[in-house]
């Protein structure tokens, strides 16, 4: 049970760093409503696509996938 737990808490951090990183836009942080809403129209996607939204999620999110990769290689360390 450790170790899906482990793995989570890493994730959450990489989202948290990645979010305190990448997330600015303009000099002020991106609200996390419109960072992480993928429904909408074309235009509302075009409009995301334009204005930089899409990049900064994307950068987010593989923060919090290398934080989940870390948290599984300390717990199968761990393990050993």
């Amino acid at each position: 049970m450790k170790k899906p737990l482990l793995i989570l808490g890493f994730a959450l951090s990489g989202l948290i760093v990645g979010y305190l990183i990448f997330g600015k836009w303009g000099g002020r942080y991106v609200d996390l409503g419109t960072l992480f809403s993928f429904g909408g129209n074309g235009f509302q996607s075009a409009l995301r696509s334009l204005s930089g939204i899409e990049e900064i999620r994307n950068k987010i999110l593989m923060c919090g996938g290398a934080g989940a990769v870390l948290g599984l290689l300390l717990s199968l360390k761990r393990r050993k």
